[in-house]
């Protein structure tokens, strides 16, 4: 399927792409091949590369050129799902834990970021996300008793308080402090470049054709050859695996833009990362070279849409939505796409092993907190291989 239409930003921020990438020989054995390249494969990656291991990875494509190119890359630790709504689903205990997790994969996320070549422009923010409608100042007021109570960093502003600091009314707010933004392309491919220093086997533009797993290993059949492994993980993001199913997810479609530099951002106080109690939601952040991007208007159609004037359509309302917040600043679309982005059925992501096999993960992110989930995941992933014990693979494995 085709993931994103239009044109990207994020790709033109990354000038020395080496366009002549020539895959390495197939080794005689891995410990792990990653099935994707996008954030998910390289996070997992990068986690598996400090054990020690042997990995491929493995894409049909080029590194970062799904999803991981049209991820508006905003880190927060608060989710889709607001944690009072997660409370009543899968109990205080198990929500409050899930949470904690996502904070702990922002400073993670960050950690990793550090260690690269260059830079991934990982750079923290504080969060904001206003009341869209009077009726949703009860929700926020929730979700900031069922954050404060379990000590998480966060303020409720009055829309007295939120004009104070902001250009745009809204009734109410909630500001979470220790949340992030990166550019992810360049966070994928400085990711690759430091894994090639690790001996890390990076195989692009090669087709997964069949997956056979034996009591000792998984082969793998690709267009170039096979690979033998001792496991194997699907990191495939909103692609259905080459062998099997999609698991539990609803793909939809969203639209994003990227503004041209604007000059003045000083009425965006500390370029903190917007959105809103609607669902669908609105979202804005801000770029290293003065852009903003924003995202949103989803529609529930699985394919990128292909309609370049509807795309151009979107842009235009998204362009709106920047101006009716920042009405002092003249917006002009630089850049504009649409995207497919998956959704889980319960609002958490799918990471473990599969039911049936022995040898065979999977990490799947599905949700806005996507980059969020693949790095808790690689570490509940690294456990889960290496037998360890995790107790939070419970809260996110395939047959829950």
């Amino acid at each position: 399927m085709d993931l994103h239409n239009g044109e990207l930003y994020w790709p033109t921020t990354l000038k020395n792409r080496q366009s002549n990438h020539k895959n390495p020989p197939i080794a005689a054995h891995y410990d792990v091949v990653i099935v994707g390249a996008g954030m998910s494969g390289a996070l997992s990656a990068y986690t598996l590369s400090q054990e020690g291991l042997k990995i491929a990875i493995v894409d049909k494509q080029t590194a970062a050129s799904g999803s991981s190119s049209a991820n508006t890359g905003l880190l927060q630790f608060s989710n889709d799902i607001m944690l009072h709504e997660l409370i009543e689903q899968i109990g205080e205990e198990n929500a409050v834990r899930f949470y904690h997790l996502c904070q702990q994969a922002v400073e993670q996320l960050e950690e990793v970021s550090k260690t690269l070549p260059e830079s991934s422009e990982l750079i923290r923010r504080k969060s904001i996300c206003f009341a869209s409608t009077e009726e949703d100042v009860k929700k926020l007021m929730k979700e900031y008793d069922a954050l404060i109570k379990n000590n998480f960093p966060v303020e409720y502003w009055t829309k007295e308080e939120l004009e104070s600091h902001l250009p745009f009314s809204k009734p109410a707010a909630l500001i979470t402090y220790g949340d992030a933004e990166v550019n992810p392309y360049l966070f994928v491919n400085n990711i690759f470049s430091y894994l090639k220093n690790k001996d890390v086997h990076l195989f692009e533009q090669v087709e997964v054709r069949n997956v056979q797993e034996t009591k000792d290993k998984v082969t793998v059949d690709t267009s170039i050859g096979t690979f033998s492994a001792s496991n194997v993980i699907y990191a495939t993001g909103y692609e259905t695996p080459p062998i099997g199913d999609r698991i539990g997810a609803d793909i939809n479609r969203s639209y994003a833009i990227a503004t041209e530099p604007i000059e003045d951002l000083s009425q965006w106080e500390d370029k903190m990362l917007i959105w809103e109690t609607k669902r669908p939601y609105l979202y804005l952040r801000t770029t290293t070279d003065g852009r903003i991007i924003a995202g949103g208007l989803d529609e529930d159609e699985p394919e990128a849409p292909q309609n370049e004037s509807w795309i151009d359509n979107r842009a235009t309302r998204l362009k709106q939505e920047i101006e009716k917040l920042f009405p002092m600043q003249t917006v002009e679309v630089a850049y504009s796409w649409g995207a497919s982005f998956g959704e889980s059925l319960d609002n958490l992501p799918y990471i473990g092993k599969q039911p049936d096999k022995g040898r065979i993960f999977y990490l799947l992110g599905y949700g806005g907190n996507g980059t969020v989930y693949s790095m808790l995941g690689s570490h509940i992933l690294r456990d889960l291989i290496l037998q360890r014990p995790n107790k939070d693979a419970e809260l996110v494995k395939l047959d829950r």
